[in-house]
């Protein structure tokens, strides 16, 4: 990984790096309020005049959409396309910051990685990373751009499919991602009589609900949602979590330690949530995230 290095970033409008336009012509990057009072010496960038976003591969939809271009490195779909919810968001607040999308870079870093202390080889990741205190003292988030419940997925006609309640989960093998949110709810909230499966990636835990190899997977609800329409056929979202008791989650940009980055970056986001974009997007890619039962 490379180390991350301290440059001064042209971010005011007036002194932007500047885009191409289809006719080869430079063009400067629209000016806003947050590209306006931030202080570009204050930005820590992994190259000058360049924003930096990593998330993981395969990138997945909802929060990435668009397929992947021919010759592109990504799997499922290229975060470049500037489609799906995390990929639309970031770029807004690229945009925010004064960076032109021509400006924006994607690189590949793997979900623990991101969240790993020590040097980083990008300026903020976005990857469905959970706030938690525990890993907020490896790196710094930003503020939340997008607040959720976790919810559980099985397999129509089976015996947890009957289930209308948090205690009857507790009789069956659940399984999540290692190091997410969605195992912590599974040990410290539904706290199953056997010990739930974890795999390294959501595909395996997807793979193991379809070879039934667990009764129930574990998921945001948005990724519930793909799951069911894309991945798992022949299933359905058993219910999602009542706000409170650890059920919420919110996600947030991951950056390295104590980047002062992250105060222009929160200024952007709240700018977003203010002008409704955030609201916006969130009807746009995440709309099919709603009506799940409530499990008590």
């Amino acid at each position: 990984m490379r180390n991350r290095i301290t440059l001064p970033v042209l971010v005011v409008a007036a002194l932007a790096a500047v885009a191409w336009s289809a006719a080869g012509q430079a063009r400067p990057a629209a000016r806003t309020a947050v590209a306006a009072v931030c202080n570009p010496s204050s930005e820590h960038l992994v190259k000058s005049g360049q924003l930096t976003i990593a998330t993981d591969n395969p990138a997945y939809g909802p929060w990435y959409a668009g397929g992947v271009p021919k010759g592109s490195k990504w799997k499922i779909n290229d975060p470049s396309t500037g489609k799906g919810y995390e990929s639309a968001t970031a770029y807004e607040i690229a945009k925010q910051l004064g960076f032109t999308k021509s400006q924006v870079k994607w690189v590949y870093v793997p979900f623990l990685k991101a969240v790993a202390p020590g040097p980083k080889s990008f300026d903020f990741d976005v990857n469905q990373v959970s706030v938690t205190p525990a890993r907020a003292k490896a790196v710094t988030f930003s503020d939340s751009y997008y607040d959720l419940n976790q919810a559980i997925v099985v397999n129509k006609g089976t015996p947890i499919a009957r289930v209308r309640s948090i205690k009857g989960l507790r009789l069956f093998k659940l399984g999540a991602q290692l190091g997410t949110t969605s195992y912590q709810f599974i040990v410290s909230e539904i706290k199953p009589l056997r010990k739930p499966a974890v795999y390294p990636q959501n595909a395996g835990a997807v793979l193991a609900l379809k070879n039934k190899q667990i009764d129930g997977l574990v998921v945001d609800l948005p990724t519930a949602f793909y799951v069911t329409s894309v991945q798992v056929p022949n299933s359905k979202i058993l219910g999602q979590f009542e706000v409170g008791g650890g059920a919420t989650d919110h996600f947030g940009a991951v950056l390295a330690k104590g980047n002062p980055l992250v105060t222009c970056v929160n200024k952007a986001i709240t700018a977003l949530r203010q002008n409704g974009t955030l609201k916006q997007l969130q009807q746009q890619w995440l709309a099919k995230a709603t009506g799940a039962p409530i499990l008590k």
